[in-house]
This record gives C-alpha cells, sequence and structure tokens, in this order.
C-alpha cells in the first residue's frame, strides 16, 4: 500500500502517516456490500494486521454513505458479502488485532450497520442514519445485529432496534452507546482521522493489546479477571516501547515506537 490512493475494484485504501483509510465504493448502490468486496478486504485487512507501519485502521464508505447493507440483486443470485470464519465483509467475525475506527455519512444499514459495530470507535455525521432492517426483508440480522449489538447498548434498545428494523439518528446512537463522536455532515473522515492520529501516538503494542483485553474480557468472570490479563499485558510491560515511552517521557521528546 502506498501513500497514494490505490484502486481496487469495489473497495479503496489510503495510508496517511501511520493510519490505513479503506473506501467501501460502490456509490451507486449506496456501497452495498458484494461478494467481491468481502474477498477484498480479507486482503486488505489481514495485510493491516501485517504491516508494522500501520497503526490505526478507518473504514468509511463513498458518496456520502457508508453502507446499506448487503447487494439483495447478489443475494438473489446465490451471492454473499461473507468469508467463512470471518464474517460479513471478512470482518465481523474476525475482526482485525489493530484499532478499527468507522467513519459513518449517510446510510449504516444492516451488514453496514454491523459492519460499524464490528469496528472498535465511531465517529458520525449528524446527518448518519443507522438500522438493522433485515425484519424487513423477512431475515436476521446475523452479522452482530442480534449478538453484538446488545453488547454495545442496552438490551432493550438492540431488541428494539432488531425487531422493528427502524432507523435511528446519530443522536440515538450516542445516547445508546455505540457512537462515540458526532460531527457536521461531510466531517466524519476528518474527526475518525483525528481521533486516529490521536490514538497512533500511543505505543501500538500497548493499544494492540488494551483492545484485546477489553474485546475478551467481555466473558471472563470477575474471579477469572485479573489472572486472565496478566499473561496478555506481561509481553507489554517488558517491551522496549514500554523503556522507550519512559525515556521519551524523562527527556521531554515524543517517542520513537518501534512495536516491540
Amino acid at each position: 500500500m502506498s501513500e497514494n490512493q490505490e484502486t481496487q475494484a469495489e473497495v479503496l485504501t489510503e495510508v496517511r502517516g501511520n493510519v490505513l483509510i479503506i473506501t467501501l465504493n460502490r456509490p451507486e448502490a449506496k456501497n452495498a456490500a458484494s461478494q467481491a468486496m468481502a474477498q477484498k478486504m480479507a486482503t486488505i485487512l489481514d495485510e493491516f494486521d501485517a504491516n508494522d507501519d500501520l497503526f490505526v485502521g478507518i473504514i468509511t464508505g463513498a458518496g456520502g454513505t457508508f453502507c446499506s447493507g448487503m447487494d439483495l440483486k447478489g443475494f438473489l443470485r446465490g451471492e454473499r458479502p461473507s468469508i467463512e470464519g470471518r464474517g460479513f465483509l471478512a470482518l465481523t467475525e474476525a475482526p482485525p488485532r489493530k484499532p478499527l475506527i468507522a467513519a459513518v455519512e449517510g446510510y449504516a444499514l444492516a451488514g453496514g450497520f454491523e459492519t460499524m459495530l464490528a469496528c472498535d470507535l465511531v465517529v458520525a455525521a449528524d446527518t448518519a442514519k443507522f438500522g438493522v432492517p433485515e425484519v424487513k426483508r423477512g431475515l436476521v440480522a446475523a452479522a452482530g445485529g442480534v449478538t453484538i449489538l446488545p453488547q454495545r447498548t442496552s438490551r432493550a434498545v438492540a431488541m428494539e432496534m432488531a425487531l422493528t428494523g427502524n432507523l435511528y439518528p446519530a443522536e440515538f446512537g450516542k445516547a445508546n452507546g455505540f457512537v462515540n463522536t458526532i460531527v457536521e455532515e461531510g466531517k466524519a473522515l476528518d474527526g475518525a482521522l483525528e481521533l486516529a492520529q490521536t490514538i497512533a501516538a500511543n505505543g501500538p503494542l500497548a493499544v494492540q493489546v488494551s483492545k484485546q483485553v477489553i474485546t475478551e474480557s467481555q466473558d471472563w468472570t470477575q474471579d477469572e479477571m485479573w489472572e486472565k490479563q496478566a499473561p496478555l499485558i506481561a509481553d507489554v510491560f517488558t517491551s522496549e516501547d514500554a523503556k522507550e515511552g519512559s525515556r521519551a517521557f524523562a527527556e521531554k521528546r515524543a517517542p520513537q515506537w518501534t512495536g516491540k
């Protein structure tokens, strides 16, 4: 991946410093996810995790829309925008170990909403709309709408969204815990980049393990918590980055991270 934007069929990638921007690029179909997009996303996400120069990822959509969900025409042809073991757009069942931010303009619906839920942080335009309308098409929000959403908000809110299929504004998402920041229309990517750069300034190993512990500890009991955390954080505290962070603080300079 280069510093310039690279066209990859229905997905675009761009690198800005230590941040990878992934743009879903089917604006004529409101970025409805195709099988080809899922296959390309699998490659992109693997490269993202493997590239030590990339610390944070952003997912956004072209043409003023995040993602309207599954391409229903493709579905009728027998195509699914999923990868076995990895989920919708190769993301929902197996997110990368590095942080992902969703930059949402317009609609994040159905699989698009679930793609957003697979991200760790969400920056949304004040005009964004969210929903899991699968029930209106006789389907179930099976890429996270009925499993991950109840973890990100209350059971009552998840039930309402999944059973009505209604659309909800950005303020609803912020009030109910699945949107972090609301910005002006057209500024979601700018807001996500600002957040990404704040995260990327921190120790990458520490950031990745922090994400891992927060994610995995959802299933831990109170008794297991400290025991299971210990081996995950051990390498962080003995890392070169931990020493560099302390040195940089003492020397009043910006740290030079190596991720080791």
